[in-house]
């Protein structure tokens, strides 16, 4: 039998291109990972698109008609302030996963990437500060001060630059095994100083995968919610924010938007460790989504 292909991923932010902003060419990095994964024999393991948004107002030319593209995954930045997907970019998006088609959502703090809430199963999974907010009020608080601009949700991991040791919650979910650790399990990701809000919705087949804990006031928060594929939709997983991602965050001298204020840090610069495992997230992220139509 002949080989099916590499997997197709699109990688897609939503907002238009903008250089100094969040932008699809600030996560170069993740980019070029995926599309140098080969297997055994050297071949492609995926082949990847990577783009934003065309101007709002109106439905994304992709996005609008995902259900109907080639693709097997779509990993969504988020990083518009709340009018970045329309609702039929949204119905599409939903069809996609529905037909079998990976997806994995990414936003930010407060209301940051608000735009994907209505997304079928996955955008309930992320909470705001204005929409779909979380169900403890006692988490309706700021936890980072450092930018008093931005209000909760916004859990402070770390600075950008340094990385966070995470707790993988049992049992340990492939995206997050790794072989050549000791313990078998992924230790660190990139840091934050102000990460998003993620539950599982109690309505899906879902739950919290990895957690972390702010370096404010040591309070547990969640990372990553895991939606196990099933024969009414594709597998799919939701990031508490799109800076585990980002280039700036796995090498400051990447460079980042003008309007980042936050003191920066040097972690990952320091402990090789972190960055190769951000690189294993990522490659076992994409294993796990898959191909879309597959029952495996």
């Amino acid at each position: 039998m002949s080989s099916p292909g590499p997997i197709r991923i699109l990688l897609q932010t939503t907002i238009p291109t903008t250089e100094d902003d969040w932008s699809i060419a600030r996560f170069s990095a993740l980019r070029d990972l995926l599309s140098g994964a080969v297997d055994g024999e050297g071949r492609a393991l995926y082949a990847v698109e990577a783009r934003d948004r065309e101007a709002t107002g109106g439905p994304d030319p992709v996005l609008s008609r995902m259900q109907d593209s080639d693709f097997d995954q779509l990993w969504l930045f988020a990083v518009d302030v709340g009018d970045g997907l329309t609702e039929v970019d949204c119905v599409a998006v939903s069809r996609f996963r529905e037909s079998g088609g990976g997806l994995m959502i990414a936003r930010d703090h407060m209301d940051l990437g608000s735009s994907v809430c209505t997304l079928g199963g996955v955008g309930a999974a992320h909470c705001f500060h204005s929409r779909n907010l979380e169900p403890d009020a006692a988490r309706h608080v700021r936890d980072d001060e450092e930018t008093q601009a931005i209000s909760w949700p916004n859990y402070r991991s770390g600075a950008n630059g340094d990385y966070q040791e995470i707790v993988a919650i049992a049992p340990v979910h492939p995206i997050l095994r790794d072989p050549t650790s000791p313990t078998g399990v992924l230790r660190y990701l990139p840091a934050h100083p102000h990460e998003g809000a993620v539950i599982a919705p109690q309505d899906g087949d879902a739950r919290v995968i990895a957690a972390g804990a702010s370096r404010t006031t040591g309070r547990a928060f969640n990372l990553a919610v895991a939606f196990e594929r099933g024969p009414a939709a594709g597998a799919a997983l939701a990031q508490s924010t799109f800076h585990h991602f980002a280039d700036y965050n796995w090498d400051l001298a990447a460079g980042c938007p003008s309007f980042v204020s936050e003191t920066p840090g040097e972690g990952m610069a320091h402990e090789p460790r972190a960055l190769a495992d951000t690189h294993r997230y990522m490659l076992n992220l994409a294993a796990w989504l898959g191909r879309r139509g597959l029952s495996a």
